[in-house]
């Protein structure tokens, strides 16, 4: 069976250069929000045009410690879905929210990702967004679908630590067929040379 082409995935390495880079451009708390959205909670370019306030805070309108993505900002009926916010993220997402509170008129149904024109933004502008960084920082077959490779691929690599298994993995990537979630995974060539000495 030939090999499909996908995204690559990010190497710790690079998901903090796309840190440090997107830090010292115009609208970096939005960007270190986008970014993270993809990386650590493995949201599509769909989902985070779609995220609106709503599905970010808790009863008291603050930052909650989850994302409680509908399915209509998914992929149909079975892409919404809970996701446990990474600190990171989290700490993004309040920054942002106390920005957007003092500078906008403000509503929790606002979209979060917003442009300097517009209050909202559109899939197609994420997906350019992520083209544009990766080109600028000479990231060699990396797209918007790269760090959400990463996400679903350090989950699998993690959720057995944590008493879990790929059906919780295919649950946070909004799959619909654990098929689907399988060949978003990249393989471990450490790992595949490791298990056949222990044969």
């Amino acid at each position: 069976m030939a090999l499909q082409r996908q995204s690559k995935i990010l190497t710790p390495a690079q998901e903090k250069a796309v840190l440090h880079y997107i830090s010292e451009k115009r609208n970096a708390i939005r960007n270190r929000v986008i970014f993270l959205l993809s990386a650590k909670a493995g949201l599509r370019a769909k989902e985070i045009a779609s995220l609106t306030w709503e599905m970010v805070v808790d009863a008291n309108g603050e930052v909650g410690d989850c994302l409680h993505l509908t399915n209509t900002a998914s992929k149909g009926k079975n892409g919404g879905r809970v996701i446990a916010l990474h600190s990171l993220l989290k700490a993004a997402l309040k920054e942002l929210l106390a920005r957007q509170r003092k500078q906008y008129s403000f509503s929790f149904s606002s979209s979060v990702i917003m442009t300097e024109r517009s209050r909202s933004t559109s899939p197609q502008v994420i997906v350019n967004t992520f083209s544009r960084w990766y080109g600028e920082l000479s990231f060699v077959g990396c797209s918007s679908h790269s760090g959400r490779r990463t996400f679903i691929t350090n989950a699998a690599k993690k959720i057995s630590a944590v008493g879990g298994s790929l059906r919780d993995v295919q649950y946070l990537a909004g799959h619909s067929s654990l098929h689907t979630t399988q060949r978003y995974i990249e393989a471990d060539s450490e790992a595949k040379k490791n298990v056949i000495r222990l044969l």
